[in-house]
């Protein structure tokens, strides 16, 4: 098996590696670092979970220490682009770690926040600069930063730049960097646009790929519970206060909703947070580092907002509203089975949101397990509820949608029964571990447990799809 010390990386780093306890390199990791070294371009397929931090962040740091250079005040030798604040945050911080013994210097700039301190620390000698694209072109305008003397340039979670509307930024920033450089993208999906990207900025890359989006979910233990909207706020603190949910995300479509949802759940006694675009930087990170700390058990975000979540120990995705897109349905769940551990995800599905079901079943090639009520639930295994049993609630879901810009403007980003063990059990940069492998067929899904008097979700959704024909009839016999 391939160690860390045989990638030929400088000393500095395999001695920050080993104070980090890390030893094996993740597939993304030994796949991308070779090519990196030997300074060729590259385009990576790789989701949240794989460890790219590292994958293009160790590479980089070889180079800058094994060809110093000295910079004038105000310019930086790496720019590593991401698309929210938390991401940026992270990803900087696993760059700081791995530098520990060197005297390669970081900083990293966002928006949300006063922008003075981030151009006093411009100011001092910079090698790599971690930015999201709108406040970096803020600074560029200001004259806080110059982006002449680029060498290395890094664009991480690519879909999701696009997905945020930062399509004409990228386009400035292209304009701004040397054509002469050496150019690294990854990004968890392979669409069309960004194939085009990956074709105007990256010259005869070297492709790697692990995990693809749709594997991640079938490590994890998925359920879904059919119910109706007015019902999901009791049906979420029903689903919360069971004893196995130890650390749980809680996901909302919008950023009003996900603030109500907090309300509707400090009502039902369960203390959370929410982070989401419209809180500010301050707020966002007290209550990641709460949750982090374990201080607070539950947090509800929104998918921009989650991006770049980095904690361990998250036992259950809790998916209040289920997303329009696929693949962020992927990306949500994979907050949770990290490292090996197991992990559970939950999906409230209303009639209006069958279509979006079907889509993400079909995407993951995994038909999601339908449960029955909470309080007959352990959390893992479905359990028949006794019959003409009442059903819990949910609540009404509002507000705008949280999207992007192209400017970035203080906007963020148990393991399944029968299943195998996931990874060696050595320590890597979290996120990591590898994927387990696409199944080729559907698991046929198997009748609910009954949700409402005696009804399963299946059944209970075909009464409502009766009646609502019966009325329907009705009203035109009227």
């Amino acid at each position: 098996m391939t160690q860390f010390t045989d990638l030929g990386l400088a000393e500095q780093l395999l001695k920050a590696l080993a104070a980090e306890g890390y030893t094996t390199p993740t597939p993304i990791q030994a796949q991308a670092i070779p090519p990196i070294l030997q300074g060729r371009d590259l385009l990576g397929a790789a989701q949240t979970g794989t460890g790219k931090t590292a994958a293009f962040a160790l590479p980089l740091l070889h180079r800058l220490l094994t060809n110093p250079r000295r910079m004038e005040t105000r310019q930086v030798r790496a720019l590593i682009l991401s698309p929210t604040r938390e991401l940026a945050a992270q990803i900087e911080t696993s760059i700081r770690a791995y530098a520990s013994f060197s005297t390669v210097k970081s900083t990293v700039v966002f928006g949300g926040v006063p922008v003075g301190k981030q151009i006093r620390a411009l100011g001092q000698h910079v090698d790599i600069l971690v930015a999201t694209p709108g406040r970096l072109l803020d600074l560029v305008d200001q004259r806080a930063v110059s982006l002449r003397e680029i060498e290395y340039l890094v664009l991480d979670e690519a879909d999701q730049m696009l997905d945020l509307g930062f399509i004409h930024a990228l386009r400035r920033i292209a304009t701004l960097i040397p054509a002469k450089r050496q150019t690294l993208l990854f990004s968890a999906t392979m669409p069309k646009p960004i194939r085009d990207i990956a074709s105007a900025y990256l010259k005869d890359p070297v492709e790697v790929s692990v995990a693809p989006v749709a594997t991640t979910a079938e490590k994890i233990d998925q359920r879904v519970i059919f119910t109706e909207a007015s019902q999901k706020p009791a049906l979420l603190a029903k689903t919360l206060s069971v004893p196995e949910m130890e650390r749980a995300i809680v996901f909302t479509r919008t950023k009003h909703g996900a603030d109500k949802v907090v309300r509707q759940l400090e009502i039902a006694g369960i203390k959370s947070a929410a982070i989401h675009g419209n809180k500010s930087q301050g707020q966002r990170e007290r209550a990641l580092g709460a949750f982090r700390d374990g201080e607070l058990r539950i947090l509800v975000a929104t998918d921009i907002a989650a991006r770049g979540i980095d904690v361990d120990g998250i036992s259950h995705v809790v998916n209040f509203d289920l997303p329009n897109v696929s693949e962020t349905y992927v990306h949500r769940i994979g907050r949770t089975a990290r490292a090996g551990a197991s992990g559970v995800a939950i999906a409230f599905c209303t009639p209006e949101e069958r279509g979006d079901l079907a889509a993400i079943e079909k995407l993951t090639r995994v038909a999601i397990t339908p449960i029955g009520e909470v309080p007959y639930w352990d959390g893992r295994t479905p359990k028949k509820p006794p019959q003409n049993q009442g059903r819990g609630g949910r609540g009404q879901q509002g507000g705008g949608r949280e999207g992007g810009s192209g400017r970035d403007h203080g906007r963020p980003s148990g393991q399944r029964q029968g299943a195998k063990p996931a990874g060696s059990g050595q320590r890597n940069e979290a996120p990591r571990g590898e994927r387990a492998a696409r199944s080729e067929q559907p698991v046929q899904r198997k009748d609910s447990a009954p949700a409402k008097e005696g009804l399963g979700g299946v059944a209970f959704l075909q009464q409502r799809t009766d009646q609502r024909r019966t009325n329907g009839a009705r009203r035109r016999a009227n």
